[in-house]
């Protein structure tokens, strides 16, 4: 019934205490359309496979485990961390040998991050980032966006606290086709993104909007044109409410699905249809 277009099964792990035997059964049991397990480092692709398939292999019902097969799909690609950004000319290499034409759909995620927490997961510390840093983050990014062109998939573009430099970037490569995911401008910055065809997907941020913006949000959701939409969990990170602060999981996305629903004034089963058919423009 949902489409889940960000699943990361890194969080599949005991370490982050998510049973990924747990919520395959409960995506097949919902009917999932389709889900996307998604690269972040470059050679990280057969390991996430192997991942999956163990994972499935443990699932007790074998229809439920065949259905979980028809909708896992793979991306592949490199985020940007200051160590991949320094070694990017290796990574980008790796990441082109670690793939065939046919074992992923998409290129990334990818792209640019200047949102400086040195305290949280990702560690980004402004210091780190000098001109030479700088400059290496927007050519693996680029590298990457090429990358997709050569191989003609959509690029899955993270872009936080950087829309400037994400627009100059994908405009200097000039290849047009993916997804901005997890969404986090406003409407005139979606604007610039949706004019040169790309896809926004709206993660489980939405759902713990602050009063102040409330109403941005808002309209952002109810702006984005029906077919350029597209949601998303990001798992294991922005649990939806009423779950924000816990471990994020594929199964949660139906609480994303229900707030962009109520928020455009339409069924959850409508909405669903529309992002199945975007899923299907976009990646099929």
């Amino acid at each position: 019934m949902f489409s889940d277009t960000h699943f990361h099964f890194k969080m599949m792990t005991e370490e982050r205490g998510v049973d990924g035997v747990e919520v395959l059964t409960t995506m097949a049991q919902r009917d999932c359309f389709f889900g996307l397990d998604i690269g972040t480092r470059a050679g990280d692709l057969q390991g996430r496979k192997l991942a999956v398939e163990k994972c499935i292999e443990g699932m007790t019902d074998a229809q439920l485990a065949d259905k979980a097969r028809s909708f896992m799909y793979f991306s592949a690609g490199i985020w940007p961390d200051v160590e991949s950004i320094k070694d990017r000319e290796n990574q980008v290499k790796l990441l082109r040998e670690s793939i065939t034409p046919d074992s992923i759909i998409a290129v990334g995620e990818c792209g640019l991050d200047h949102h400086w927490n040195p305290s949280g997961e990702d560690g980004r510390c402004e210091e780190d980032f000098d001109e030479q840093v700088y400059r290496g983050e927007r050519e693996l990014f680029e590298a990457q966006i090429e990358l997709a062109r050569e191989l003609q998939l959509p690029v899955i573009v993270h872009s936080r606290d950087a829309f400037q430099d994400t627009l100059e970037c994908i405009n200097n490569i000039g290849y047009h086709n993916g997804i901005i995911h997890c969404y986090s401008y406003g409407i005139e910055e979606a604007r610039a993104f949706l004019d040169l065809g790309w896809y926004i997907a709206l993660g489980g941020g939405i759902t713990y909007t602050k009063k102040s913006k409330l109403e941005q949000m808002q309209q952002l959701i109810r702006f984005i044109p029906s077919d350029r939409l597209l949601t998303e969990t990001d798992a294991p990170y922005l649990a939806p409410v009423p779950f924000r602060g816990q471990v994020n999981s594929p199964v949660l996305v139906e609480h994303v699905f229900n707030y962009i629903a109520q928020t455009r004034g339409i069924t959850v089963d409508e909405l669903n249809a529309t992002v199945d058919s975007n899923i299907k423009s976009l990646f099929f």
